[in-house]
């Protein structure tokens, strides 16, 4: 495990230092660093508390409980007429709170059933890349050669994650890897309708609306996946450190770096976080991390770095 960890620390070094977020003040950066291992535990989280309460009903309660944190904060801190501006945009944040948080969340939460939180992490970093492919699909985006390279970086970099489990999987482990992979194709669409369906509504909105939507979309199925029995104390401790830490506080954490760095630099948070989600997993709950997962995370993180111009060639 020591090994896997120094294999680690090098990869977040290089995915620093490749991300231009060294730009940013000292404050920023650890602001960043701290978002990124928020996120990244969010993995580690659910992957202790979905074997207790289940994929949906770890999920709704996940968003629930978000949402009833961020929404003093969205009540406070927006306008009257932000709000209402918002509130008039409801069928679409409907969509993005399917996309974007109740579909994704519970098939990355389903997936921890049968593989790592670091391997879900990693796939989890593949969303920049299906954001470029729907846009080009979708709304007829050029790509450029660079990014058309990190796009072909990207999928490699997926078969060899992927293909490294498959020769050893079950048919749980192959339907949870499916899952794993395509929860990302849906942040992907999501960041798209948004910026088409969206523009003008606030990130905070967005984050609260999204998180309702999410939560009283899951309430109908909970009659068929509450938990059999009642979930143990660390079952519950990790679901409140998902849904207040690693959701609530992290959006509110996330929407100060727009604030202060922008989005072209807080994006950058994608390049760590699947090494953190590999990271806490390793330190906290003995996940093994092998070389393909080593080297399917550093092919996707610079095929991603291409797709969102982080890195440019000369």
């Amino acid at each position: 495990m020591l090994k896997s960890v120094v294999d680690l620390k090098m990869c977040l070094t290089m995915a620093v230092q490749s991300s231009g977020v060294t730009s940013v003040s000292t404050k920023n950066l650890i602001l960043l660093i701290s978002l990124a291992a928020l996120w990244g535990a969010s993995f580690l989280f659910m992957r202790i508390a979905v074997p207790e309460f289940g994929a949906v009903a770890l999920i709704a309660a996940r968003v629930i409980i978000a949402a009833m944190v961020l929404w003093p904060f969205w009540y406070f801190r927006e306008s009257p007429s932000t709000r209402k501006f918002a509130l008039d945009h409801w069928p679409a944040l409907t969509v993005v709170g399917l996309l974007n948080s109740s579909i994704p969340f519970v098939f990355f939460a389903y997936s921890m059933l049968y593989i790592t939180g670091g391997m879900a992490a990693i796939l989890n970093g593949t969303a920049p890349i299906w954001g470029a492919v729907v846009a080009w699909a979708w709304l007829g985006t050029r790509l450029s050669i660079s990014a058309t390279i990190g796009l072909v970086l990207g999928f490699i970099g997926v078969v060899v994650l992927v293909g490294g489990e498959l020769s050893v999987a079950g048919q749980g482990k192959i339907l949870a890897m499916a899952a794993a992979a395509f929860a990302p194709v849906l942040y992907g669409i999501a960041a798209n309708y948004t910026s088409e369906k969206l523009n003008g509504v606030s990130a905070l909105s967005i984050a609260m609306s999204s998180q309702v939507t999410a939560g009283i979309s899951l309430l109908p199925l909970l009659f068929w996946f509450m938990p059999e029995s009642m979930p143990s104390v660390n079952a519950w401790l990790a679901l409140l450190a998902l849904a207040v830490v690693c959701t609530s506080l992290a959006y509110l954490m996330y929407f100060k770096l727009l604030v202060d760095i922008g989005s072209t630099k807080a994006i950058t948070v994608t390049f760590l976080i699947p090494i953190f989600g590999s990271l806490w997993g390793a330190l906290f709950i003995e996940e093994v991390i092998t070389l393909m997962m080593i080297v399917g995370m550093l092919t996707i993180l610079f095929g991603t770095a291409l797709v969102t111009g982080v890195i440019k060639p000369k």
